[in-house]
């Protein structure tokens, strides 16, 4: 554990507080990419099957079984509560274009050809690009909400975060895993467009508006 490590779960956990409080307070899900969401529920529970069968510590258990009910609770109320507050019109990114080559890649490259390992592998990779649903219905859309922003930002900051934690590790404890990194980058560069245009616009009271 350092800083940057825990300030990146953090910045995740605001992010899921910023979400659920924005679909609960306006019982809506509008602007928000139920596609994204499954991603990340898949994510957290190939990520997670080691909750019964590893210890690692309290903080490690308790984080994981935040993100497991956290996800879930997500997908429930965009699907089943506020189900007719969910955009399915724009919010039609084809995730099996994410999940199929996720799932070979992890196959293919992984630290060892065993069930949690390539489980725990394909999350890192899925991890990387699950946010795409949610930017390319941004995109279609025009526009986010400050509060959709905000929920963005903070989770585009958690794995910024969590670069600065896995060079930390490489310089202070020699440890470096080249999977985790290299998905890092490839989720942190996805959010580069988006954060130039959060700080340029949504910190100066503007609204956010991504090119179609």
């Amino acid at each position: 554990m350092n800083i940057f490590r825990f300030a990146g779960d953090l910045s995740h956990v605001f992010a899921i507080i910023i979400l659920l409080l924005k679909i609960w307070k306006t019982r809506s899900c509008a602007g928000i990419s139920g596609k994204s969401q499954i991603l990340f529920a898949i994510v957290y529970l190939t990520r997670y099957l080691d909750l019964f069968t590893t210890y690692v510590s309290l903080y490690n258990s308790v984080m994981k079984v935040l993100f497991l009910a956290t996800s879930g609770a997500t997908v429930y109320l965009m699907y089943v509560k506020f189900k007719a507050t969910y955009d399915h019109n724009h919010d039609s990114f084809r995730i099996e274009f994410l999940l199929v080559p996720c799932a070979l890649l992890s196959l293919v490259i992984n630290h060892e050809f065993t069930v949690m390992e390539v489980l725990w592998t394909f999350s890192i990779y899925l991890e990387s690009v699950a946010i795409l649903p949610q930017l390319f219905l941004v995109s279609k859309t025009g526009e986010a909400e400050s509060i959709t922003s905000h929920y963005l930002f903070a989770l585009g900051s958690y794995r910024g975060l969590y670069l600065l934690n896995w060079v930390y590790r490489y310089m202070v404890e020699s440890h470096y895993d080249l999977i985790a990194i290299f998905a890092g980058i490839v989720q942190t560069i996805l959010y580069c467009d988006f954060f130039y245009l959060y700080i340029t616009k949504v910190l100066k009271g503007k609204k956010l508006q991504l090119p179609a």
